[in-house]
């Protein structure tokens, strides 16, 4: 019985440690990417959006996902850009988010009036 308590916390204590370094190891980030966000962020807070285009190119990435998916300083970066200063940069993401608008085709303007 002893033996069996010991295998099993044993084990339990193997896999405790194993996804520990698993997590860790997925949380790191290469330099490399770490590098591509920092100077995204660097060029959407310029207000220059020629320099923020180049960047972006450079990195092989698309406006939009740079939109949806990158955060600076705990903000999306259109946020980011907009708190400090850099309109024209903020305006060129949100505008490569595009625009969504629904109409009832349904819906009739006309009143019908009925009488009993």
């Amino acid at each position: 019985m002893n033996t069996y308590k010991l295998l099993v916390t044993t084990a339990t204590t193997a896999l405790m440690l194993g996804s520990i370094n698993t997590a860790s190891a997925e949380a790191a980030m290469s330099s490399y990417m770490e590098n591509a966000l920092i100077d995204v962020c660097v060029a959407a807070k310029s207000n220059n959006t020629i320099r923020f285009n180049k960047t972006v190119d450079s990195y092989r990435l698309k406006t939009k996902t740079v939109a949806l998916k990158v955060v600076c300083n705990g903000e999306n970066i259109a946020d980011f850009a907009a708190n400090n200063g850099a309109y024209k940069t903020s305006d060129k993401l949100n505008d490569s988010l595009g625009g969504v608008s629904i109409e009832d085709v349904a819906l009739n303007n006309e009143k019908i009036f009925v009488n009993f």
